[in-house]
């Protein structure tokens, strides 16, 4: 009897890898787990439409391809402080620093 394993992984077109039949992205569940400290069984109770098992290929697929996904992570910030820069201060965050409530 043939055997068939899941990956749960799929790349797009430009390579980006999501977890299959969702349209979360696996650098999604890395964050979480790098900002929060997260365990599996923890993001599935904060996001019950993923299964465990697709939440632990999206962090064994992050630890096969570390590097390129840490490095994605970091372009992304790069990105949002370059982006927060060319904006400057928003409208809101100004009457707030008129008004004392913002530093």
């Amino acid at each position: 009897m043939p055997t068939e394993t899941a990956t749960h992984i799929r790349l797009d077109d430009r390579g980006v890898a999501w977890i299959d039949r969702t349209n979360v992205k696996v650098v999604e569940v890395v964050l979480d787990k790098l900002a929060h400290a997260s365990s599996a069984e923890e993001m599935h109770f904060q996001y019950p439409h993923l299964s465990l098992a697709q939440i632990y290929a999206a962090l064994a697929y992050y630890h096969d391809h570390q590097i390129e996904i840490d490095a994605q992570i970091e372009r992304g910030a790069r990105e949002y402080e370059r982006l927060k820069a060319q904006v400057g201060e928003t409208p809101l965050q100004k009457r707030l620093k008129e008004a004392g409530k913002l530093r």
